[in-house]
């Protein structure tokens, strides 16, 4: 493991991902907020990641947070591996009650990096962020489209290179035919979320701990709400009846 300072205490995993990683190469970077903070080549990301959830002692089981930084700008890369942009992996461990960082060096004419959706599927949501507003790729990502910006949106907005202000930028003019395109590209497929249509709605398989179940989706009911209202709060009633005979056997029994 290289250093470019030398790891504090709070810093162990850092010692344990590289005897774990073997010969792979690590750079230690010290950080202000004293988070221990490693940068790893992409092709060993992965592993890496896997092993701090589910190898490590008291592992790190929560990914916290992913983001992404433009470093095209910075001047000041003292001890820093070159990069033109990082994308950032921030993860919790409970049971060590402490944080860890791990970094990636990209350059601008690979923007790719391995989708951890498979270690933690709550990823899905901030690779797809890192996407819209950086426009890295994330190689076996099972939905990546953008999901802060309209789909036809032009660019990469926390780029560098991306317009800042509307100054910089022609005049907006919305004509008849970029509306239709506008409501046409916002128009929800389910196909594309895997999902199947059912007459005049939707299924969703919803995997849950290895159960699959079946959930019809609610917009098919939009013309029934009321009676659909009135069924739930029957249900409601009902269910309330039921623990109210059973509180008043208990007290008889009593």
């Amino acid at each position: 493991m290289e250093a470019s300072a030398r790891p504090t205490l709070n810093a162990a995993a850092i010692g344990e991902l590289a005897r774990a990683l073997g010969d792979v190469s690590l750079l230690y970077q010290s950080m202000r907020d004293e988070i221990p903070t490693v940068w790893i080549g992409r092709e060993h990301l992965h592993a890496a990641l896997r092993y701090l959830k589910c190898d490590a002692n008291r592992p790190y089981r929560m990914l916290y947070d992913l983001t992404a930084i433009d470093e095209r700008v910075r001047s000041q890369r003292e001890n820093l591996p070159e990069s033109d942009f990082t994308v950032i992996y921030h993860l919790l461990s409970f049971g060590r009650n402490e944080d860890i960082r791990v970094k990636v060096a990209l350059r601008d004419g690979d923007l790719r990096i391995p989708s951890i959706t498979d270690l933690w599927p709550a990823a899905n949501w901030y690779e797809r962020e890192v996407w819209d507003m950086f426009g890295i790729i994330f190689d076996g990502h099972p939905h990546l489209t953008r999901i802060l910006l309209p789909p036809t949106w032009q660019g990469h907005p926390l780029r560098k290179d991306h317009p800042a202000r509307a100054t910089e930028m022609g005049p907006y003019c919305l004509t008849p035919e970029k509306y239709e395109a506008e409501q046409e590209a916002l128009k929800f497929r389910p196909e594309d979320w895997g999902m199947q249509r059912a007459h005049d709605g939707v299924v969703q398989v919803l995997q849950l701990d290895g159960l699959r179940e079946i959930v019809e989706d609610p917009l098919r009911h939009r013309f029934r709400g009321r009676g659909r209202v009135v069924h739930r709060r029957e249900h409601h009633d009902a269910q309330v009846g039921i623990g109210l005979a059973r509180d008043r056997d208990d007290l008889d029994a009593g």
